[in-house]
């Protein structure tokens, strides 16, 4: 079963398409894509971080984390999405 994302169909996905090339050109679109690559990475390293000291935290007072197991499995799923529709996109 195929999720559609954002409720966009493949037309609308390529006429997206098309309109970024025609407005940044065709050299310029793999430079946008690499430094959102950066921002994301960034972002998932901050976010990363931000985890790491609250979990610290939380075991400095005692507090019981078992409950975002279930969370960290959600996060993961939507990660492999976004994995997924990223790697439609990324070069090789």
């Amino acid at each position: 079963m195929v999720m559609p994302y954002l409720f966009i169909s493949g037309a609308e996905i390529f006429f997206i398409l098309f309109i970024v090339v025609m407005v940044f050109g065709a050299d310029k679109i793999p430079g946008i894509a690499k430094g959102l690559g950066k921002g994301m990475r960034q972002l998932k390293d901050a976010t990363e971080d931000i985890k790491r000291e609250i979990h610290k935290s939380a075991e400095k007072q005692g507090i019981d984390t078992s409950f975002t197991k279930e969370i960290e499995e959600d996060i993961k799923s939507v990660k492999k999405n976004i994995e997924d529709v990223g790697g439609t996109i990324s070069r090789k």
